[in-house]
């Protein structure tokens, strides 16, 4: 499975350890449709129709690991959920997912198109 990382997950941040022994595929941005979030320690991926092109890292990660990166994304307790995300050339005819953020974000500061802060 292919996997779009766009903040703590990507290469020399916090949790990368999470991605070892994985494929780094490449550096990759989104089509223009999303929205990072600060959510503090953090960023959080939604969806908007004022949309940037986000940048980020794609992997290929086995089942185990994915299982593991759902843990860490909190999936069972709602705070994200992993599903396609639309990437430009050359993921643009691929499937990739995403992890993305479902708690409200409306008074959460904006991230820009990368996420380059460490905590």
């Amino acid at each position: 499975m292919l996997v779009f990382v766009y903040g703590t997950l990507k290469r020399g941040h916090c949790r990368a350890s999470n991605l070892a022994g994985q494929r780094f595929v490449g550096t990759a941005e989104t089509a223009p449709r999303y929205r990072m979030r600060d959510i503090g320690t953090y960023p959080g991926l939604i969806e908007s129709a004022e949309g940037l092109a986000i940048q980020g890292e794609v992997w290929d990660v086995d089942d185990a690991c994915l299982q593991r990166l759902d843990v860490v994304e909190a999936v069972s307790e709602g705070e994200y959920e992993r599903r396609g995300i639309a990437l430009q050339a050359p993921f643009d005819r691929q499937l990739v997912e995403a992890y993305f953020y479902l708690r409200p974000t409306a008074a959460l500061a904006d991230c820009g198109t990368t996420w380059d802060k460490e905590v």
